[in-house]
């Protein structure tokens, strides 16, 4: 696939559940460029939601990611509980000694204006969007030996370019991450690790009905949506040494539009 190179990184990247996925795209891109892959996953939420869990199941997507020779190791966590982000950081641990790189991808979302919001959604998506990610970049943090080359990468949204009244939960779990960047890249500076945040914008991973993709269609100024692979490559270069000069940025990977 080209690109930096990341030979002998080991990556954890959460949100791995299906193959249409931004997470999928991402570890891909990371085990083509080299890295040997510690993922999370949890299935049980994608089958609630109406695009369903991977067809082959997680088990299909590490033997997928396999095949490009590089290590990959599997665990599922639920992160609405309070010790999973340790038992996953413990677990890439375990398996490799050491993470170079940490993508926070996973999410939780549910459409809630605010005549619909309760109390137990709020509390879901800051404890699964936050908190959790917050953890995990804790414990990502911990185990990094003082030097150069860690890197941390967690997903927005566009909340901060264009209203999103109908998802009043997720946008302020997203917001929560976006004002973090730069005081956790500010924080972690001086211990050689980056922290960046990226907006996906409109990815086609089956989430939208006919009537959204037509909308996202026309107002597109390069008149398609983004495809996982956009995100990968971005997420793969920050990842590298080449973006070593690069942290504290929230960067909109969106094909110009919103």
């Amino acid at each position: 696939m080209g690109g930096p190179t990341l030979n002998d990184r080991v990556a954890l990247v959460t949100g791995v559940s299906r193959r249409r996925g931004i997470g999928f795209a991402i570890a891909e891109r990371l085990a083509s460029s080299g890295a040997d892959l510690f993922l999370h996953s949890f299935a049980p939420y994608d089958s609630e939601q109406p695009w369903g869990a991977d067809p082959q199941g997680v088990s299909g997507l590490v033997e997928t990611l396999r095949a490009h020779g590089r290590r990959v190791e599997h665990l599922s966590a639920d992160f609405s509980q309070p010790d999973s982000p340790e038992r996953v950081v413990a677990a890439a641990l375990a398996a490799f000694g050491h993470l170079d790189i940490l993508v926070v991808n996973h999410a939780y979302s549910t459409a809630g204006a605010l005549e619909d919001l309760e109390a137990r959604d709020i509390d879901l998506h800051m404890t699964v969007n936050v908190r959790a990610s917050l953890l995990l970049i804790k414990g990502f943090a911990a185990q990094h030996k003082a030097g150069q080359g860690g890197r941390i990468v967690w997903m927005t949204s566009g909340q901060h370019l264009h209203p999103m009244p109908e998802e009043l939960s997720y946008v302020a779990s997203k917001g929560a991450l976006h004002q973090l960047t730069l005081s956790l890249s500010a924080h972690l500076a001086a211990r050689g690790i980056t922290v960046n945040a990226v907006n996906p914008g409109a990815t086609d991973t089956g989430y939208a009905d006919a009537e959204l993709h037509d909308a996202v269609l026309q107002r597109s100024p390069q008149g398609r949506w983004g495809q996982p692979e956009d995100a990968a490559r971005l997420v793969a270069w920050l990842a590298s040494d080449e973006a070593g000069w690069i942290t504290g940025q929230v960067i909109n990977s969106t094909g110009g539009g919103v």
